[in-house]
């Protein structure tokens, strides 16, 4: 129960690292004025900034790391 839990989590939270990467590459980015309900429109945007702090660690930790480079 408690793996199966875990898993979706960090799916879920693939996804939304995956989402923020999107934002940045295309601007494109879910409609969140279209969800009726203010509670769960809030919380989604929550769940959008936490991929987009993921985003932003991983280009951080990779910028550093001497397995990749940076080309223009």
């Amino acid at each position: 129960m408690f793996g199966t839990l875990f898993h979706l989590g960090v799916d879920a939270l693939l996804v939304s690292a995956f989402l923020a990467g999107v934002k940045r590459s295309t601007g494109l980015t879910p409609k969140l004025s279209d969800v009726p309900n203010k509670d769960i429109r809030q919380l989604l945007r929550s769940y959008l900034e936490i991929g987009e702090y993921m985003f932003d660690f991983a280009v951080v930790v990779f910028g550093r790391s001497t397995s990749f480079e940076r080309k223009h």
